[in-house]
C-alpha cells in the first residue's frame, strides 16, 4: 500500500509520507514552460494530456508520495454556468457574479467536468504502468461549498469574503440554495474523479476562517458533513481529507462533525491543541509553514523537528499549511525531503 494511503488507514509511519499543496506549479521551471506554451491556466487545466504532465512533474523530480490532480477549485462554478477566467496578477474572475444575478440565471454544463476526469484517467494509467512512478497515490480534490460560494457571489477572490458573508445574513434562502447546488455538483464531480482512478479526495475550504463561530457551523461544518455523507455512500472505501483553513479551535469540531477521514491543518493552527482535542486515531496532514520552506536552512530544520516531535505516534502526512510559494527555491524542497527522509527504510 502507498505510504500516504497507509496513514489514511490509521498507520503511524516514521518518517511520514509527504506531498505539498500546489506542488505542481509555478515554482517549477518545467511547469512555467508548459504554461507559457498553453497560454492560459484554464487552457492548461482542461488539456488532459498537459494537465497529466503537470500533475506528474513534481513526482518525477522529487518522488513525493502523492500526485495531486492539477486543476482548480473553480471548475464547479464553471460547470454551474459561470464564465471563469484567470487574469495574470489579478486572480480569477467569474461572471456574472451572483451578487448581481440569481443562481437560476445560470445554465449548468456538466460536460465541463469531462477533461478533468480524463486527466485523472491519464495520470492513473501512468502511475500504474511506469515503474519509476509506482507506489505513488493519486489524490483528487474540490473546493468546499462555502469557499466555492465566496467566489461565485463576489465574482473574484477577496480578503474578507464580505459579499458572501453579507448574502448569507441578508438573503439566507438564496445563499442556502447556492450551497445546496454546490454540494450536489461537488459530489458528482468528486465521484467522477474517484471513478476515474483517484485513491483519495481532498476538500479545500480556504476561506472558512472568515466566518463567525455560528456561521462556521452552518456554512462550513453542516454542508461539508452532507457532502461527505453522500460521497461516502457512493464510495465507502475512499478516504476524504478536509482542510478548513483558518478554522483554529473550531477545527476539532469540524473533524468530529463532518466525519472526514483525515484533517489537514494550516500553519497557524496550534498542533498541540489539535492533537489534544482530536482522537489519537484521526490522521492529520500538515502543517509546515510555506515561509519556512521558502526561507530554507535552519528554518526548515527547526520547523520539521517541531512538527515531528508533536506528531510522534500519530498517523501523519507531512504537508505545508497552505500552497507552496511560487518563489520557493527548488533546493529548499530538496533540503526538506533529505532531512525528512534521513533514516527512512529502503
Amino acid at each position: 500500500m502507498n505510504r500516504a494511503l497507509a496513514v489514511l488507514a490509521g498507520q503511524v509511519l516514521d518518517p511520514p509520507p509527504v506531498w505539498l499543496m500546489r506542488q505542481a506549479g509555478r515554482y517549477l521551471p518545467e511547469y512555467r514552460a508548459l504554461r507559457a506554451e498553453k497560454g492560459s491556466f484554464l487552457a492548461l487545466a482542461t488539456d488532459s494530456s498537459a494537465a497529466c504532465e503537470v500533475t506528474l512533474q513534481p513526482i518525477r523530480r522529487f518522488g513525493f508520495d502523492v500526485a495531486i490532480l492539477f486543476s482548480d477549485i473553480l471548475i464547479v462554478p464553471w460547470a454551474l454556468g459561470q464564465d471563469v477566467a484567470f487574469t495574470a496578477g489579478e486572480g480569477p474572475r467569474l461572471s456574472p457574479p451572483l451578487k448581481d444575478q440569481p443562481l437560476s440565471g445560470l445554465t449548468t454544463n456538466r460536460d465541463r467536468y469531462t477533461p478533468i476526469w480524463n486527466t485523472v484517467r491519464e495520470v492513473r494509467a501512468q502511475l500504474d504502468t511506469d515503474k519509476a512512478l509506482s507506489g505513488t497515490a493519486l489524490f483528487g480534490f474540490a473546493g468546499s461549498p462555502y469557499t466555492v460560494a465566496t467566489y461565485m457571489v463576489a465574482g473574484q477572490g477577496s480578503k474578507n469574503q464580505e459579499d458572501a458573508r453579507l448574502m448569507a445574513y441578508a438573503d439566507r434562502p438564496a445563499f442556502q440554495a447556492l450551497i445546496d447546488a454546490i454540494i450536489a455538483e461537488t459530489v458528482h464531480y468528486l465521484s467522477g474523479q474517484i471513478d476515474a482512478g483517484a485513491d483519495a479526495v481532498m476538500l479545500f475550504d480556504s476561506w472558512s476562517g472568515s466566518l463567525a463561530a455560528r456561521e462556521f457551523e452552518h456554512w462550513v461544518i453542516a454542508p461539508t458533513a452532507r457532502l461527505v455523507d453522500e460521497l461516502r455512500r457512493r464510495h465507502p472505501h475512499t478516504p476524504i481529507i478536509g482542510f478548513p483553513r483558518g478554522a483554529g479551535e473550531k477545527a476539532a469540531a469540524y473533524a468530529r462533525e463532518t466525519r472526514i477521514t483525515a484533517l489537514a491543518i494550516d500553519e497557524a493552527m496550534d498542533l498541540r491543541h489539535i492533537v489534544a482535542n482530536t482522537p489519537d486515531t484521526l490522521p492529520l496532514q500538515g502543517n509546515l509553514d510555506p515561509m519556512a520552506l521558502k526561507a530554507g536552512g535552519a528554518a526548515i530544520t527547526t520547523a520539521l523537528s517541531a512538527i515531528r516531535e508533536v506528531m510522534r505516534g500519530r498517523p501523519h502526512i507531512l504537508n505545508l499549511g497552505h500552497g507552496i510559494d511560487r518563489f520557493t527555491p527548488i533546493a529548499h524542497v530538496e533540503q526538506m525531503l533529505t532531512e525528512l527522509r534521513q533514516g527512512q527504510p529502503a
